[in-house]
């Protein structure tokens, strides 16, 4: 007896020593877990507030105190439609609080799970859930104590292309319709975006850039392991097949003369080369040159400024090489235009 007690224990201590090493190697072979972003700003008045069914058709509400109803900034996040967060836009708040403006930061449905759902084109889900969240806020006025005619939109990237599809597309309110948030208007007071995607025209954008390779994948046109860059050759082909569908969804083919006024913010690139040199960031405004940022290049906002000219809409167009005196960065323009009676 005394033998097997031994023995007993003896195997008992060598199985804890297994499991002790197996919870060490266990350890060992788990990759640390990354350290979320810290968001710095006020806590929304409203958290995940649903404008829709689904799961990512939320908004966050960021009130200014006021007695009399607030001006509003309507954000839309970037990430190629295809990530990011209204999270972002938390930091931002405070500053447009302070200065008695209201703010909202939407997320919406992407345009990676519009494909799966054989959505044509996946980009409309992204687009229409932007003008349904701002019908939705102006629902809200009443209550959240909101001016409803004097809302700017403003985005980065892809985001600041939607806040420019909302700014010069005709009304989509419904009038007759039974939903009143859908007999709301969708029309804008004014935009403020950064680093805009003013066309999803793979045509004109190759002419203007011939490095560009950015938007096939509003259409579902994507490369290998789902790349939305690597299709972009095929974008280009199938251009005039796709061509109604992206005159449909793309800010420069809404421009009217009746349109807000919009300010264009690029970062740019502070040089760029040609012929092995180095020159100046005022050719980054240049037609026809290959650019280090194509899909964020100041080429953009040229493109769209173009038009706005042509049609008699006023717009400004920042960048490193055309500094502005007034307006520093997209929340300077929002917050002069919105509290300006």
């Amino acid at each position: 007896m005394p033998r097997l007690l031994a023995l007993a224990a003896a195997l008992g201590l060598a199985l804890s020593a297994g499991a002790q090493q197996d919870t060490k190697k266990d350890k060992k072979d788990t990759p640390p877990k990354k350290e979320q972003p810290k968001v710095v700003g006020p806590e929304p008045t409203a958290k995940a507030v649903h404008y829709g069914p689904h799961e990512r058709q939320v908004l966050d509400f960021y009130q200014a105190k006021s007695d009399s109803p607030t001006p509003v900034v309507f954000a839309i996040h970037g990430g190629g439609w295809v990530n990011g967060s209204k999270d972002g836009y938390r930091g931002a708040a405070k500053r447009f609080n302070d200065a008695g403006i209201s703010l909202v930061a939407i997320n919406y449905r992407m345009v990676t799970e519009a494909a799966e759902k054989g959505i044509d084109p996946p980009v409309k889900w992204p687009l229409e859930d932007a003008a349904r969240a701002l019908q939705f806020v102006r629902s809200k006025a009443a209550e959240w104590n909101l001016d409803k005619k004097r809302i700017g939109a403003t985005g980065g990237s892809a985001g600041a292309c939607s806040s420019l599809y909302l700014l010069y597309h005709d009304d989509m309110a419904d009038p007759k319709s039974s939903d009143p948030v859908a007999r709301e208007s969708t029309r804008l007071f004014c935009a403020a975006v950064d680093g805009a995607q003013t066309t999803l025209d793979p045509k004109v954008l190759t002419e203007w850039m011939p490095n560009y390779t950015y938007g096939g994948h509003a259409f579902a046109i994507v490369g290998p392991d789902g790349k939305r860059d690597a299709g972009y050759k095929t974008y280009l082909a199938k251009r005039d097949e796709l061509l109604p569908k992206i005159k449909l969804y793309s800010p420069y083919h809404h421009v009217t003369k009746d349109d807000p006024p919009v300010g264009l913010f690029y970062s740019g690139v502070a040089t760029v080369k040609k012929d092995g040199k180095d020159e100046k960031v005022a050719s980054a405004t240049v037609k026809g040159e290959s650019k280090p940022d194509p899909t964020h290049a100041p080429l953009l906002g040229a493109i769209l400024m173009e038009k706005l000219e042509a049609e008699g809409v006023e717009g400004i167009f920042v960048h490193p090489g055309r500094p502005h005196p007034k307006y520093k960065t997209s929340a300077d323009y929002l917050i002069d235009r919105l509290k300006t009676k």
